[in-house]
């Protein structure tokens, strides 16, 4: 069984009667996920693609009691309102794919989630995808083979190419987890490392990260207390960003000695972990770990003409 979504996780998506909604109804439903229902006050009993749309999610949960997985599509101003409702209302797995959420909305959102045992994925994340199972995310699911690598990402479009390159070498993957490039985020690196290590589905990690934040120092704190024996690969963008300047994600911004490639590379080298030195690099490494340990890593098919 993969991490956090499997074939079997019934799922709703939040706000499925706006624009990216009906887009990623239809796509979620293509890649045979089992989204179930929609929820958006005051277009109950609307469908979408076949799919009912509810007033609640406690609506949409008296009529599928086994939804507990959503994904939240609605404008920044309504994140914080849509995310508390659906947590309190049964959901312990909520996808955020919104960006520019306000930085204290997404802060009350992932402590009062910590409080009822829920996960939260994201601000400004594609989501999560186990290949071949199921995905809540918006990410094109063909570009993403099943096997047995797991990919843990910052950046929505460094996975897309990961995942794509991996897979057009024939290397599948277990899952891929978008946490999300903002200040304020549910689960990090760390979190989803832990998942990953427990996975028997999952023979290898990579790790893509870039400057600002501690998430990949965490990470590496959290490989040296596992005492993980799994390679992880990784790859820190930003590496000639000057110090103190914002670069593309909220998140990713240097100060303090803290959050650098330096000292990011630094933790992750004195953990174990291969740090490359392109995103390219991630394939060439693999495949030479897979050649050195006799096919380890299960090596498909090409998934991708």
């Amino acid at each position: 069984m993969s991490i956090l979504i499997n074939q079997d996780t019934e799922l709703m998506i939040i706000g499925i009667t706006g624009k990216q909604g009906r887009i990623h109804c239809k796509r979620t439903l293509e890649s045979g996920a089992k989204l179930l229902a929609g929820v958006v006050p005051g277009k109950g009993g609307e469908k979408v693609e076949g799919v009912p749309v509810f007033e609640t999610v406690a609506d949409a949960r008296k009529e599928f009691p086994g939804i507990k997985s959503a994904m939240l599509l609605v404008p920044p101003k309504f994140v914080k309102e849509a995310a508390m409702k659906a947590l309190h209302e049964g959901i312990k797995l909520l996808v955020i794919i919104t960006e520019f959420v306000p930085v204290l909305d997404a802060l009350e959102v992932v402590n009062e989630a910590k409080t009822l045992g829920a996960r939260v994925i994201g601000p400004n994340t594609i989501g999560v995808i186990s290949p071949g199972e199921s995905k809540l995310g918006i990410m094109p699911d063909y570009i993403y083979g099943k096997g047995h690598i797991g990919i843990i990402s910052r950046s929505g479009t460094l996975t897309h190419e990961t995942a794509s390159n991996l897979t057009f070498k024939g290397f599948g993957l277990s899952a891929c987890v978008g946490i999300g490039g903002d200040s304020i985020i549910g689960m990090n690196h760390a979190d989803v490392l832990e998942l990953f290590a427990e996975d028997e589905e999952t023979d290898a990690i990579v790790m893509i990260g870039e400057i600002g934040g501690t998430s990949e120092e965490m990470a590496a704190a959290k490989i040296k207390e596992l005492e993980l024996k799994k390679p992880v690969y990784a790859y820190i963008a930003g590496m000639y960003a000057p110090e103190n300047k914002r670069m593309g994600h909220a998140g990713a911004i240097v100060s303090g000695g803290m959050g650098t490639v330096k000292s990011k590379v630094t933790a992750l080298e004195n953990a174990g972990v291969t740090v490359c030195p392109t995103l390219g690099k991630i394939v060439e490494y693999i495949d030479e770990y897979n050649t050195r340990t006799g096919g380890r890593l299960k090596t498909l098919e090409p998934q991708i003409d």
